[in-house]
């Protein structure tokens, strides 16, 4: 029994050390974090609301204490808990006239009502895309403390839930493949705004890639401003932009539409700049280019940043500023031990940095809307993402349902809206493995782009279908027809199915959105390994497979039907942990855009040696365009000149002292290593990559 309760003890240290010290970005400057202590209750009966746990003479003193951001499903005390709890705090405030107080849910699992001082302010459905409501009514007079509580119920094991059960009357229909984590599981926060402020920004930036002498080298700037006036009286108000771009302004002469904004009315104003030839510098994987920008309404500043680059789809093949590109990339179930669904700033470093060093940089990154912190990390450091809403195997009665399609619009606005100057998202998912080739599937896929292409023409649009693999005999018996590129889930026997795709949709490229192999198979963790060499050696000859995202990144829990007796799914390229599997180093040398080649060693003359290597960029999978990567040993580092896929160069590594072997790294423009290996020198051979 002791050691059970030192283990238990030593448990609790480590999971509050880890959720109490850590940091989580906000990415607005006006907020005022609501973090630290909150009171904390379940309410198994639900019966807080009929009994007013939410009043301001609770207890607070007598409750526990948690600390928010929080997932009450890995807190010790509460740990698997389904069902209703409840926040609670205060905080002094004093009143400003002519001023609006907005509170801020980053995001809260699954359904969220507050009050505020006694007074119910609303309720929010949905579990991973930020809310706020104007509490500026219900705040107490002058300066005086205020009870804010929240009651947070994260029971989706039921229908009409997006995630949810399936209809099916089925066992295993009320869970999805990941935990429904629950909790203030985001920043809580405040900001003050005058009562005509910002709600949302919008930039459009469009390079001009005609080829040939017409080019002009330009980029079109739009940005759409929504505009809340508070106010009692209809203004018109006037906007002004700053762009900067490592910190440097960067001139433009704005062109915008007046527009009379009514009293207690919300409405949205657009301007447009072009931007000289001289002042553009695109955004891509390997240049992660990012401008800021700022936009003034009256006494009201916002920021954001935004990249300037185009994305298409031509031939089969995927265009990233006019260059064909091929990536691989990965799915990452937000899970992680001790934390649940909470994804604080070194967990987000380390999974995106691990990602990226594996050669992982073309996504369907989840079934959901991570924090958006994993977005900013994208954005500076180059990846491609498909954001995908809801929409998790719902069924034909579900899709065609009223109130399950009017959820899904709403999640995905939520999430479009909060996302849409991210350049790093090139794509929106409208949904994984549903039943695409029945009428309610097709209706469901055709419908949702429409909406969303109304709320965001700018992005592709796609879905994650499992339904290409029992090989459908023309294009319009599935729902793939109405997508820009098609995302097929596909497990084993790679190359028939994706032939047959393509057969089908064959100007379309294909995007693998699932692949990969379980490390508990009859072949444990060598499995993983033997089975992405062989579908690399499937994909490699099929040049219309333009991404491939191994399912997934990370092991993590579930109750869906298969999960391991520990609780554990062990898909991952790195256990729950974050500890590598022996596929890490596989998945980064096969996903590496180039390969090295020893040619010759040269002893030479008072200790300085001579390496001759050769570097092919790959022209099959992953590839495209190298340019600014270089060769780094412990002494020297050479750059690479710009190769085009199947393009080779031959480089001579200078080499000051040795012991037999030498450890070469290529490193990308962005500092990140993506390819190791050690030379043998007393041979002609290459004894290991790592």
């Amino acid at each position: 029994m002791t050691l059970i309760r030192n283990l238990l003890t030593l448990f609790f240290i480590g999971w509050l050390s880890s959720t109490t010290f850590a940091q989580y970005t906000i990415r607005d400057p006006k907020a005022i974090p609501l973090h630290g202590e909150w009171a904390f209750m379940m309410d198994p009966m639900d019966a807080g609301e009929t009994n007013k746990w939410y009043r301001e003479d609770m207890p607070l003193n007598r409750l526990d204490k948690v600390i928010v951001p929080h997932c009450f499903s890995v807190d010790p005390r509460y740990q698997f808990y389904t069902g209703t709890v409840w926040y609670l705090r205060t905080f002094p405030w004093k009143t400003n006239a002519g001023k609006r107080v907005l509170l801020h849910f980053d995001a809260s699992y699954y359904v969220t009502s507050v009050w505020l001082n006694g007074q119910k302010v609303g309720t929010h459905e949905g579990g991973y895309t930020p809310f706020h409501f104007d509490v500026t009514p219900y705040l107490k007079p002058g300066q005086a403390d205020n009870t804010l509580a929240v009651s947070v119920n994260n029971n989706t094991w039921k229908v009409r839930t997006i995630p949810g059960a399936k209809d099916n009357g089925q066992p295993n229909d009320p869970f999805p493949g990941w935990i429904n984590y629950g909790g203030l599981i985001r920043p809580v926060y405040l900001t003050v705004e005058p009562e005509v402020y910002v709600e949302n920004v919008k930039i459009d930036a469009l390079p001009d890639r005609n080829a040939g002498p017409m080019a002009k080298g330009t980029a079109t700037l739009k940005i759409k401003t929504r505009l809340r006036n508070a106010s009692g009286q209809a203004l018109t108000p006037k906007l002004a932009f700053r762009i900067m771009q490592s910190g440097r302004p960067v001139p433009l002469t704005w062109k915008q539409t007046a527009r009379s904004v009514g009293a207690g009315q919300t409405d949205v104003v657009e301007a447009e700049a072009l931007m000289k030839a001289a002042d553009v510098k695109l955004w891509s994987v390997d240049q992660p280019v990012l401008y800021d920008a700022q936009v003034i309404a009256a006494t009201d500043t916002v920021q954001t940043h935004f990249g300037i680059r185009k994305v298409e789809v031509r031939n089969a093949q995927l265009l990233l500023n006019g260059q064909p590109i091929k990536v691989a990339g990965g799915n990452r179930v937000v899970d992680h031990p001790g934390l649940g669904s909470l994804e604080p700033d070194w967990l987000v470093e380390k999974d995106m940095r691990l990602m990226k060093e594996a050669g992982m940089e073309f996504h369907r990154l989840t079934h959901y809307t991570p924090s958006e912190t994993i977005y900013d990390w994208a954005d500076r450091n180059g990846m491609l993402i498909i954001s995908e809403a809801g929409n998790w195997q719902l069924t034909p009665r579900e899709m065609d349902n009223d109130t399950i399609r009017a959820k899904f619009r709403q999640q995905f606005r939520e999430m479009a809206e909060r996302d849409w100057n991210h350049p790093c998202i090139i794509a929106y998912s409208v949904g994984n493995e549903y039943l695409s080739e029945q009428p309610a599937g097709q209706r469901w896929t055709k419908d949702m782009i429409a909406y969303a292409r109304e709320l965001d023409p700018t992005r592709l649009y796609t879905f994650a279908s499992m339904r290409l693999n029992i090989l459908p005999k023309k294009p319009e018996d599935e729902a793939s027809q109405y997508c820009d590129f098609v995302s097929t889930n596909t497990y084993g026997n790679h190359a028939n199915v994706l032939k047959h795709i393509h057969a089908l949709y064959p100007d379309k490229p294909i995007f693998i959105s699932e692949y990969g192999t379980r490390a508990d198979g009859k072949d444990g963790e060598a499995g993983q390994v033997s089975h992405i060499e062989k579908f690399l050696a499937d994909i490699r000859q099929l040049p219309y497979v333009v991404g491939a995202s191994w399912w997934s990144f990370n092991d993590y829990l579930s109750r869906h039907v298969g999960t391991n007796p520990d609780g554990t799914r062990p898909w991952g390229l790195v256990r729950s942990d974050r500890s590598k599997r022996p596929l890490y180093k596989t998945h980064q040398t096969g996903m590496a855009p180039l390969t090295i080649e020893k040619i010759s060693w040269e002893p030479g003359q008072e200790g300085v040696h001579s390496l001759k290597l050769r570097i092919t960029a790959r022209n099959d999978f992953p590839a495209y365009t190298l340019k600014n990567y270089v060769v780094k040993t412990a002494t020297s580092t050479v750059p690479i000149p710009e190769l085009q896929p199947g393009q080779q160069a031959e480089l001579v590594i200078p080499v000051r002292g040795f012991d037999k072997t030498l450890s070469v790294d290529i490193i990308k423009p962005t500092g990140y290593s993506i390819l190791s290996q050690t030379f043998d020198l007393t041979n002609d051979t290459r004894t290991s990559s790592r």
